[in-house]
């Protein structure tokens, strides 16, 4: 088991161990579509999410990760539209774990490259899921493949891993 410790603008000596391989043995209630490389390849969150957090991940996930170090560019998005509310809206949710305070994808992340914390992968796995609801809503009222129809739901969709391009 590897222990990983981060030191970045959210995390100062957080530590979790890897208790599984990258990218394998997940839930078998989670199957995303995307890894977090392609997401980041693809253009998520505005280019901002993950940028003083880098050296937690696999280097080769930032080698064609549209990133933006200052502000966040909503360009820089798959569907160049803005599908994110601010983190203080998912605080006053209730949705930020502390061990995750950058919240979903962070979770996604560390779980991806084998971090495991069986009441926190259950609850972040729910919330996944339900996100589906926006793959039927994008199927009912887009024709197929027109990516052009619905950008902001498609967006968001790959923000939680749902390949929204292929519906």
């Amino acid at each position: 088991m590897k222990e990983i410790v981060v030191n970045d603008f959210f995390q100062k000596d957080y530590r979790y161990v890897l208790s599984e391989p990258e990218g394998k043995n997940f839930h078998p209630d989670f199957n995303p579509q995307l890894t977090p490389s392609e997401m980041l390849y693809l253009g998520v969150f505005g280019g901002k999410y993950m940028t003083d957090c880098s050296s937690e991940f696999p280097y080769s996930w930032f080698d064609k990760a549209k990133l933006s170090p200052n502000i966040k560019d909503v360009n820089l998005n798959y569907f160049k539209v803005d599908a994110s509310l601010p983190l203080k809206h998912w605080v006053d949710k209730g949705w930020i774990f502390q061990d995750d305070p950058r919240g979903w994808f962070q979770w996604f992340c560390r779980y991806f490259i084998g971090r495991r914390i069986e009441h926190e992968d259950i609850r972040q796995i729910k919330r996944w899921r339900a996100i589906k609801r926006h793959v039927g809503a994008v199927k009912k009222n887009c024709g197929p493949l027109n990516l052009d129809c619905r950008k902001k739901q498609r967006q968001a969709l790959l923000h939680w891993a749902y390949d929204s391009r292929l519906i």
